[in-house]
This record gives structure tokens, C-alpha cells and sequence, in this order.
């Protein structure tokens, strides 16, 4: 039995490659830069609007803590908000609120939720400042700037032996 044997024609070079329906290397690295930037751009969307990050764990000036009421129990002790500042907790829900002490012994409550599109807001020294487009609100709820045009809401607080719980007195 014989074998006929064909002749293949000589390779190309590689750098005299030529095909119309084919991608550059350069194209394709400009593709996939795109593709993720979609992938991350999505993922910021996600965060800002699904209301769900979790609070701050504090600033660098040790003026935010952060707090987490077991069911029926204490959000906090008095003694761990800075008088003329506020700490993160979360209520009963796991929903993220702020405990702020304007003057020694009074501690209110806030909602941690921005009233813009639902990000979490953050302790940023004697400010509450939200890190998705920089809504900034002062220690009372009032929106300070930024895109937010309403104030953080109340959530009631009240004191009972030094602990502050959730609800009215």
C-alpha cells in the first residue's frame, strides 16, 4: 500500500497576517476594557441603590462606633457616643441608624439611609457625610449639600439606666 504524499504550501510570516473580519490585539484589549468598566459601573449602580451597604465602622477621629441592638436589647450605652457626635448602630431590623449625642445625656436617633437614593450614610467627624455622591448632613439630620434636598428622618430613641433603646419612653 502506498502513501501519496502532498505538498502544503509554505506558512505565512506572522507579522504579514492579513484578515478583514479579524480583531486586532489592540481592539480586543479596548473591548474588554469597556466590557469591564460596564461590570464595574453596574456594581456602583447596585450599591446606591439597593440601600443595603452596611454601616461605617468609624472615622479617624474615633468619633463613630458602631452598634447593634440584639432583639429588646440596648442600641448602645450613653457613654459611647461623643458628646457633640454620633456613632453608627443598627436597629432590631438590621436597618443602619445614627446615635448622636448633641449635648451631654440627650441622644437622638437618625435614620443612616440617604434620602437620595438610598446609600449609606457614614460618621465623618461632626458631620454625616453619604460616600456614593456626596450628600453631607450635619448632626441634626439637615441636609448640609449635595444632592439630597431632604433631611436624614428621626428614629426614636429614648434613655433608660445609661442605655439607649429603641422607641419612645
Amino acid at each position: 500500500m502506498s502513501r501519496s504524499t502532498k505538498e502544503l504550501p509554505a506558512a505565512a510570516p506572522l507579522d504579514s497576517h492579513t484578515c478583514d473580519g479579524c480583531l486586532e490585539r489592540r481592539e480586543v484589549l479596548v473591548r474588554a476594557g469597556l466590557v469591564t468598566m460596564g461590570v464595574a459601573a453596574a456594581g456602583v449602580l447596585a450599591a446606591c441603590g439597593g440601600g443595603t451597604d452596611t454601616p461605617s465602622e468609624g472615622s479617624s477621629d474615633g468619633s463613630a462606633g458602631e452598634s447593634s441592638a440584639a432583639a429588646g436589647g440596648a442600641l448602645a450605652q450613653v457613654s459611647d457616643i461623643p458628646v457633640g457626635g454620633a456613632i453608627s448602630a443598627t436597629d432590631a431590623d438590621g436597618k443602619p441608624i445614627f446615635l448622636v449625642q448633641p449635648e451631654a445625656g440627650t441622644v437622638v436617633g437618625l435614620s443612616a439611609v440617604c434620602t437620595h437614593q438610598g446609600c449609606t450614610v457614614a460618621v465623618d467627624g461632626e458631620e454625616l457625610a453619604c460616600p456614593c455622591h456626596g450628600s453631607v448632613f450635619d448632626l441634626t439630620g439637615a441636609n448640609v449639600s449635595g444632592p439630597a434636598d431632604k433631611p436624614l428622618p428621626a428614629f426614636d430613641v429614648h434613655v433608660s439606666d445609661g442605655a439607649v433603646l429603641a422607641g419612645k419612653a
